[in-house]
């Protein structure tokens, strides 16, 4: 018997769209992201290496939430969300999850001196929203953070990828969610 898909709270919803209302730029969704979306994008992580997961713009947790179920203990989450409402709501979603409220296209002043590479980042800010020049400096900095061979997974509702790829990095679309409000593509970001 499949699962039975989990509701969102109204008190998400609202939440969420309050965030959205205060900071239109830095939410790129009309809804929060899917339960199917947020088990594509856990998917490629993988639980059996060892360190840190960096996830930017959880939003209302959902994705932190998914990769928890994927097995990736809350504690190597290093989660970094700009609203301050829906970092609480992260934090009380995954208590063991470490939750920063911070921007991340300035990730030396949010993270601070992050002494281990991370294994991999997920990112759902709504890079759409941004300038090309902000976009690649972006994904650029947040592949300096990995490990060599780390990739840095991100959603978007694009039919291309936010950035494309370039002589520093590739990208690779891995999914398309058909079951998300709108639907969205998964795509894997790693430095060549």
């Amino acid at each position: 018997m499949p699962a039975k898909p989990r509701e969102i709270p109204f008190r998400e919803e609202l939440t969420f769209l309050k965030a959205m209302i205060a900071h239109p730029k830095g939410v790129g969704a009309v809804a929060p992201s899917s339960p199917a979306l947020a088990r594509a994008i856990a998917r490629q992580i993988d639980p059996d290496i060892a360190g840190k997961v960096l996830e930017l713009g959880p939003g209302t947790g959902v994705v932190t939430e998914a990769l928890v179920e994927r097995g990736i203990e809350a504690t190597r989450i290093v989660a970094v969300e700009y609203d301050p409402e829906l970092a609480r709501m992260v934090a009380a979603r995954v208590p063991k999850a470490q939750v920063i409220v911070g921007d991340a296209f300035n990730l030396d002043a949010t993270l601070g001196t992050q002494a281990e590479p991370f294994i991999s980042a997920v990112s759902g800010v709504p890079l759409l929203n941004f300038t090309m020049r902000q976009r690649h400096a972006y994904v650029e900095d947040v592949l300096r953070r990995l490990r060599t061979g780390g990739a840095m997974v991100q959603f978007s509702y694009g039919l291309t990828p936010p950035v494309p790829a370039c002589r520093d990095f590739s990208v690779e679309r891995v999914a398309v969610i058909w079951l998300n409000l709108p639907p969205a593509r998964v795509w894997l970001y790693r430095r060549r």
